[in-house]
């Protein structure tokens, strides 16, 4: 048994500390594990009966039979349940989030509650994924694949007004109108995501720009989804790059370089590796190629496209979590799951960005993004 209990309060309906803790997930609710199967999922009554058919807990309790009251502080409210679940078994103290609400704590600790707050709560548990965990990230990432082919497809079939806009189907072919052909394909995989970039030239050059307006014929459009699989809560992430046309010869050649440094990267990844040699090796590639990076000794040109971001992050309950592939030291471990996204970027000119999802095994990886890697949307079909 840890030496104090677990006490965890929902930051929301997709709070993922959470719903790793107790597999449910809900706007409000208080979880308390105390050792073993030996904890206690608290509820509203009007969740009462889901948080039964879909959490863990081996007790499920109405919030009303704790002593909850409608119309006083709601913090205040559930530290007092708190308070009162942690002295009915005996227990003074308690360990939470670092992320708990400050008000919470600060209620919880007036109550005479030890609080502590784990600042490594579950980090290398859910970096360690679990077969069932990679089928649901599988699931998404299979998801973000489908909403994917349909944006390109759209956009290979659009064609160039005089002005150079694309046109399809007789109207002007958006950012928005991309987005939401995009939402509709999730929806009808189970997933959602609320920041897909699907970004022309050459408002793309701000990689998290999510796109907006007309897009322009012969130019680079990056498209990023990164859906939440909503019967799971876990997410997939990709990204691709196309040219609706026929791409210039500066662009083919980010493109080149972007997908040799995707390669050099996934190459590395293996248990033991290092996310920092990760990095470097992605940057290595593009500074090969004759471009530039933000890194520290991997800067390359002092001119013209670079990569100004991380190569990679881990991604399961959230879209971005641990591990992280910068330029620090973090070592890779069997489950990890983890984005290599290279990418370069030039004001006025836009960027290009290539992204695969896999997940780390004991023989090296395994790649859970199979679309193709072109910049030609014919390439998807």
């Amino acid at each position: 048994m840890d030496a104090k209990p677990l006490l965890l309060f929902s930051r929301g309906g997709d709070d993922p500390e959470f719903r790793y803790a107790c597999g449910f997930s809900v706007e409000q609710g208080l979880y308390a594990r105390f050792g073993g199967d030996d904890d206690l999922l608290v509820v509203s009554a009007l969740e009462l009966d889901r948080a039964r058919a879909e959490g863990r807990a081996a007790t499920v309790a109405d919030r009303a039979d704790l002593g909850w009251q409608d119309g006083r502080d709601l913090l205040g409210s559930w530290a007092e349940i708190g308070a009162r679940v942690l002295t009915d078994r005996g227990a003074a103290g308690a360990r939470t989030s670092a992320f708990v609400p400050a008000g919470l704590a600060e209620s919880l600790r007036e109550a005479g509650v030890d609080l502590e707050l784990d600042r490594a709560l579950f980090v290398g548990e859910r970096r360690r994924k679990s077969a069932t965990e990679i089928e649901w990230i599988s699931r998404a990432q299979a998801a973000a694949e489908a909403a994917c082919r349909v944006v390109i497809a759209d956009l290979g079939s659009a064609r160039s007004d005089p002005e150079g806009w694309l046109v399809l189907d007789g109207r002007p072919l958006t950012s928005e109108r991309l987005l939401a052909r995009c939402q509709a394909v999730l929806q009808e995989h189970g997933c959602a995501s609320s920041e897909t970039i699907i970004a022309g030239s050459p408002e793309c050059a701000m990689p998290h720009f999510r796109g907006a307006g007309p897009i322009r014929a012969g130019r680079p459009v990056i498209i990023d989804v990164f859906p939440r699989h909503l019967a799971s809560g876990y997410h997939g992430d990709l990204t691709r790059t196309v040219v609706p046309g026929a791409p210039a010869a500066e662009v083919a050649s980010l493109h080149a370089a972007c997908v040799a440094a995707l390669d050099a990267g996934i190459g590395l990844l293996q248990p033991g590796a290092d996310g920092r040699d990760v990095h470097r090796a992605v940057c290595a590639a593009l500074v090969d190629h004759g471009y530039g990076t933000t890194t520290a000794g991997l800067q390359g040109p002092p001119d013209g496209p670079r990569m100004i971001h991380s190569t990679g992050h881990g991604v399961g309950l959230e879209v971005h979590e641990a591990p992280s592939l910068r330029d620090v030291a973090y070592p890779l471990e069997v489950g990890d799951a983890v984005t290599v996204e290279p990418g370069l970027y030039e004001a006025g000119l836009g960027g290009v960005r290539v992204e695969d999802l896999l997940v780390v095994t004991a023989g090296g990886c395994r790649n859970l993004t199979t679309l193709p890697r072109s910049l030609d949307p014919a390439d998807y079909r």
